[in-house]
């Protein structure tokens, strides 16, 4: 197992638990872009992504993202294919009985996560690294 694979299977070991406090992965100037669903956007550096982080996660309770599958793609990239759990704040639905299945990228570079993309659709995610399920 690659040092870059076990650095992001680290980073979802805390997601599992919905914790996504640590930062000490990312790279300082890290490009952060939520490609699709409630919150598309990019941003730059570690004080935006913690900006998007907070806005996201004010709508869920108990909000989690559980790996599912890590593959090691070209160009220090790791895709991981994930699920999401939690309730909404204001609804109370229950996020992983809706299958809600979506998908990280990470690009990794000298031990730190220059990049991440963050896809809720998970076959959006496939579909531009023309890659399948």
């Amino acid at each position: 197992m690659s040092e870059n694979l076990d650095l992001v299977r680290s980073i979802y070991a805390d997601w599992e638990r919905g914790d996504f406090s640590h930062v000490e992965w990312a790279h300082p100037d890290i490009e952060y872009t939520g490609v699709d669903g409630l919150t598309p956007g990019t941003g730059y550096g570690l004080a935006a992504m913690g900006a998007y982080w907070r806005y996201f996660m004010e709508d869920w309770s108990d909000f989690r993202a559980v790996a599912e599958e890590y593959r090691e793609l070209e160009d220090e990239q790791v895709l991981v294919l994930h699920w999401f759990g939690g309730r909404g704040k204001t609804s109370g639905v229950e996020v992983a009985s809706t299958g809600s299945r979506g998908a990280c990228l990470f690009r990794v570079v000298d031990g730190k996560v220059t990049r991440l993309l963050l896809y809720s659709v998970r076959d959006r995610a496939l579909a531009d690294l023309g890659l399948e399920e």
